[in-house]
């Protein structure tokens, strides 16, 4: 038997993933933690520890960008009722801010939807799930049953559930469908194709537009064969590349956004303006990745509370590692001054 979602406070879990309803309502209203002076005596070191290991989404060209072409895509879909919606493809390489905007553009539609339908607390605007590996098509609308608390029984089919959760999200006003890890879908196996043909399915069931992200979908299988053509005539391709570090202009936006993170610090000692000095090096070492980045600048403010120092230094920087992929792009730093080039591993 399949039923709606529950909103009662029994059964609620604590740190849900953001692929259930109480997950993703937890990320959507749970407030960042609050920021103080660095020397305000009654923000513990715990608390100043919570602050720096959360920090704030990075806002990016690219995110603004998302952002903006998923707004003209609602607006070209609202009144469509049959046929193939439009949709948009987040693409590019693992720690480049796809699921981060992803999430920050769902967080912004579901405040904006309960402005625009005050007191309907039963609407479910957005939907955020992941591709599971190895995914089927029962194993993929099973995850929008799981978003949405609806019980699944082994007895249930496919189409039963399906039919289900189109009804339900029907009901619950749901505009925006996110689908993480949409890669993981191998369309030249037999469950990949039919997972694929799952999807579409539910777009056109659905009165919703829909975004995936996918690692590098130009060279997925999934844009492949008739499959990957229905596809590509239906999803705008939004590759979000890391930041280049070339011309002036791709200087000044890197700078920027490193004069944002450093704004965000709470560190007793730090010397504002530390980050940008050394914004070659921060792009050398994270090869322009905005995850690598927040990884990089979030555990050395760690290590800095933690170690009473109180500010990053360029030794600091030097002894975080920094995620495998940073690494494997990471290119030879060669300071302005001259001197001895540093090869990073």
């Amino acid at each position: 038997m399949v039923n709606g979602p529950s909103d009662g406070v029994a059964g609620f879990i604590p740190f849900a993933p953001p692929t259930t309803w109480q997950g993703w309502d937890r990320f959507v209203h749970t407030p960042p933690v609050a920021r103080r002076e660095a020397d305000d005596g009654t923000w513990s070191q715990t608390e100043r520890e919570d602050y720096h290991s959360e920090l704030a989404v990075l806002r990016t060209p690219a995110m603004d960008s998302t952002f903006t072409a998923v707004r003209r895509l609602l607006l070209v879909n609202r009144r469509q009722q049959t046929g193939a919606r439009r949709g948009l493809i987040i693409s590019g390489p693992a720690t480049t801010g796809k699921t981060t905007t992803m999430m920050a553009l769902g967080r912004s539609l579901q405040v904006a939807d309960a402005r625009q339908h005050p007191g309907q607390g039963d609407r479910r605007p957005v939907l955020f799930i992941s591709v599971p590996p190895a995914a089927t098509p029962k194993m993929l609308v099973s995850e929008f049953a799981r978003f949405l608390g609806m019980p699944v029984t082994e007895r249930l089919t496919q189409m039963q559930i399906t039919n289900a959760v189109c009804d339900l999200v029907c009901e619950l006003g749901t505009r925006l469908i996110l689908i993480d890890d949409v890669h993981l879908l191998d369309t030249r196996r037999r469950s990949g194709a039919e997972t694929s043909d799952q999807l579409k399915y539910l777009g056109e069931r659905i009165p919703a537009t829909f975004v995936y992200s996918a690692i590098d979908i130009d060279s997925s299988p999934l844009l492949s064969g008739v499959r990957g053509e229905q596809i590509a005539g239906r999803f705008k391709i939004f590759r979000n590349r890391p930041l280049a570090y070339g011309t002036l202009a791709e200087k000044e936006t890197w700078q920027e956004l490193l004069r944002h993170l450093e704004g965000l610090l709470r560190l007793r000692a730090h010397r504002l303006g530390t980050l940008e000095h050394h914004a070659a090096y921060l792009h050398a070492r994270t090869g322009g990745r905005i995850g690598s980045l927040s990884q990089l600048i979030r555990e050395a403010a760690l290590i800095a509370i933690a170690e009473g120092t109180e500010r990053i230094t360029k030794r600091l920087l030097d002894e975080v590692e920094v995620d495998a992929a940073a690494e494997a792009q990471a290119r030879p730093y060669r300071p302005v001054s001259g001197g001895r080039s540093r090869s990073r591993r």
